[in-house]
């Protein structure tokens, strides 16, 4: 074990490209002892807590998450995750497994830092599921941390850059309790980071950007350059800078993440004629779909994604938020109870 209890993540190999496309599945010697405690969908699938930042956060955190699914030890989880933002992890209790750009990592019980998917990435976890975590603005991390995305995009790093573990992950996150004092803990150990620190907050036209990207992903980025007035290379240099990826690609994951949340069974309803009609043709569609997470629409709806169900519900409750369709606190349409 690391400094502050952390665990040392190890990843080691290059990637085989075939495993972006991997089957998800669900293996376990007891089937009945995979729990939620975090939260479920109408459809009774488990979900994770997730919630706005306090005000004084919401210039650099997007969201705060925390999924709690009991389960047996033998039982073993192969999903993924696509994220848009850069996320700063906890996990607890369960052995992880990710197939990143740098190759297989094995983590346990420890601090992760973990930068945006450019395509779906394999995760897997065997015994209990406990993750909790902050998402970050566009532009957040490059004035958190001095970084870029670009080298973020697509990597898993062992890392506590901003003081989550104050003591040890027993007593700062303890297994009994609630994720909504997990979350707590989070917002407190960022405070104090950012009162350490004094960053900027992000650059508008990130924010300005990400939104679009919730809004209306059609948009072209020259047209939303001229909206702005900036320069489409000032756009672009942006985007490289905070998303780490070009503004085309943004807005591509964009479509692909709300239709994968369509697929999920966690989004809008009312939208699902919108999302479709994003896309020139069905050919259109299952190409860049396939693009993103590896696979067809109907085959990715044939399969659990426990994780990247948990995944995208956070994203679409925040983007929900973000374009006020739902009130600060307010329940998602797709949850259940």
């Amino acid at each position: 074990m690391g400094k502050h209890g952390v665990g040392k993540g190890r990843v080691s190999g290059r990637p085989d490209a075939m495993l972006y496309g991997q089957r998800p599945s669900i293996s376990t010697g007891n089937l009945d002892a995979i729990e939620s405690l975090s939260g479920v969908n109408r459809s009774g699938m488990p979900l994770a807590a997730n919630r706005a930042p306090a005000k004084d956060l919401e210039p650099w955190v997007g969201r705060l998450v925390a999924s709690k699914v009991e389960a047996d030890a033998t039982s073993h989880i192969a999903c993924g995750i696509c994220n848009d933002i850069a996320f700063a992890r906890i996990i607890v209790g369960g052995r992880w497994d990710a197939q990143t750009l740098d190759g297989h990592g094995e983590f346990q019980d420890e601090a992760l830092l973990f930068g945006p998917q450019s395509r779906h990435m394999p995760v897997g976890c065997k015994g209990p599921v406990i993750a909790i975590g902050v998402g970050f603005r566009p532009g957040a991390i490059p004035n958190l941390l001095s970084r870029e995305m670009a080298p973020l995009i697509d990597r898993i790093e062992a890392a506590d850059p901003f003081g989550l573990i104050a003591n040890d992950i027993a007593s700062d996150y303890p297994r009994g309790a609630t994720p909504e004092q997990w979350l707590c803990t989070l917002e407190e150990r960022m405070r104090d980071f950012i009162a350490r620190t004094g960053p900027k907050p992000p650059d508008p036209l990130a924010a300005a950007f990400e939104y679009a990207s919730f809004a209306d992903p059609n948009i072209a980025p020259g047209d939303f350059a001229e909206e702005q007035g900036v320069s489409l290379r000032k756009l672009e240099r942006m985007a490289r800078r905070d998303f780490g990826m070009t503004p085309k690609t943004v807005l591509r994951r964009a479509r692909a993440l709300d239709l994968a949340a369509q697929l999920c069974g966690v989004a809008d309803q009312e939208e699902e004629d919108e999302l479709l009609a994003r896309y020139f043709d069905q050919s259109h569609l299952i190409r860049d779909f396939r693009a993103f997470f590896g696979t067809t629409p109907a085959a990715f709806r044939s399969e659990p994604r426990l994780f990247l169900r948990i995944n995208v519900e956070t994203r679409q409750a925040r983007r929900l938020a973000e374009l006020k369709r739902i009130e600060p606190g307010g329940k998602p349409p797709w949850q259940g109870g």
